[in-house]
């Protein structure tokens, strides 16, 4: 092993300015709107220039890369799509070409989560160089995660390649530590139907907005009493946008509708966190405002559509499951400090492979996921050539 180790040191050590070099280049490209075939076709082109066995985009436009047939399968998952930039005047860079301080690379997609994938194209690479990759398949999945988790590993697993792996990394924001589950999530809708009047007859209408009142209110007051985990922490709810319909500025709405986020910890249910907003709605109001789950059926850059529930389970797996021991493991024989695993505060495409697949996952990257969604969106360069270490090791000790 030590010997193993060397080799690994000395090889990553070798290929960083290659990394680098394709961190910067996979930023610049943008990829808002789950639009990600131009930076998709560059990855692809650093893939096979490491030789990989296989390299294509799926049918719904992620991009895959394979190394080995082996009977053990195992993901290494990178979203390569990311937010907007927001309000430009915010940004004191350009957002894609970025700018380095520090030995910090600042750019979007930079923290979520393109950091990762350099590593997981080189760290795969340098495995099978090493022969740590023995009675492996292992896949490099390059996807869209922002406006629908879990779609992409979904349409792996069921549609193409339609291969059902036995392990799986994510790639999001861990800090350099391994972490090993986050709450889940229900997104959903409150439509109201009132009455369009004209404003300066308002009395004849029926303002939706206001039978939504005392809905967001309710939400607003409604955090304490949700559930809690020791690990997962506690229930999180709130009104994250809102759309309302009207003749114009001078009438009664006729229709109004919020959007609700529900984070959700082990303990809750889908029909539960569903009953607690709709018993917010009053009593006379039972009949004009309706509780709904989202459902995404929006087709991808490519045009495939893939219908999914917007319902995503919280998931988490002990310290001592095999797959965090192997973590662990990893971390420590490639010279990074003792730590506990931890949880992610936010969502990622772990509520398909192991909230809904059940399949072994755990999460390691570079970056801090407070940063991510934010003009500070940022990586630590040497954490970030580190990571592969990680992946090319993974795999010999699982």
């Amino acid at each position: 092993m030590n010997t193993t180790i060397a080799q690994l040191h000395t090889l990553v050590a070798q290929h960083r300015d290659d990394i680098i070099r394709f961190m910067r280049e996979i930023v610049a490209i943008p990829s808002m709107d789950s639009k990600i075939g131009p930076v998709g076709e560059r990855i692809q082109a650093e893939m096979r220039k490491l030789g990989y066995d296989e390299v294509r985009f799926d049918k719904i436009g992620n991009t895959i890369g394979r190394i080995g047939n082996g009977k053990k399968v195992i993901v290494f998952d990178s979203h390569i799509d990311t937010v907007g930039v927001g309000d430009p005047s915010e940004w004191k860079w350009d957002p894609f070409t970025g700018k380095i301080e520090d030995g910090v690379l600042f750019a979007r997609g930079a923290c979520d989560e393109k950091g990762s994938t350099p590593g997981m194209v080189y760290g795969l690479a340098i495995a099978r160089d090493l022969g740590l990759l023995e009675g492996w398949t292992a896949y490099y999945f390059g996807n869209m995660e922002e406006w629908c988790d879990g779609i992409a590993p979904n349409t792996f697993v069921e549609v193409d390649p339609k291969v059902r792996p036995d392990f799986v990394v994510i790639g999001e924001p861990t800090k350099m530590n391994v972490y090993r589950g986050h709450k889940g999530r229900l997104e959903m809708k409150v439509t109201a139907k009132g009455k369009s009047a004209h404003a300066a007859s308002n009395h004849l209408g029926e303002n939706a907005i206001y039978k939504l009142l005392p809905v967001i209110a309710g939400i607003r007051d409604l955090e304490p009493s949700l559930g809690d985990h020791d690990f997962l922490g506690h229930g999180k709810i709130t009104v994250s946008d809102m759309k309302v319909q009207t003749p114009s500025i001078n009438a009664v709405p006729d229709e109004a509708v919020i959007y609700i986020d529900r984070r959700m910890t082990f303990g809750e249910t889908k029909e539960q966190v569903k009953k607690q907003v709709e018993d917010l709605i009053p009593a006379e109001f039972k009949d004009s405002v309706k509780v709904e789950e989202l459902f995404y059926e929006e087709p991808s850059y490519t045009g495939f559509v893939f219908p999914v529930d917007k319902y995503f389970p919280a998931w988490a797996y002990e310290e001592t499951h095999p797959l965090v021991v192997a973590g662990q493991k990893a971390r420590i024989a490639i010279g990074l400090k003792d730590a506990p695993s931890g949880k992610w505060n936010f969502s990622t495409n772990g509520i398909y492979w192991a909230g809904k697949a059940n399949i072994p996952s755990i999460g390691f990257g570079p970056g801090d996921e407070e940063t991510a969604h934010t003009v500070r969106d940022s990586v630590n360069l040497d954490d970030m050539v580190k990571a592969t270490e990680f992946y090319a090791l993974l795999p010999s000790l699982i």
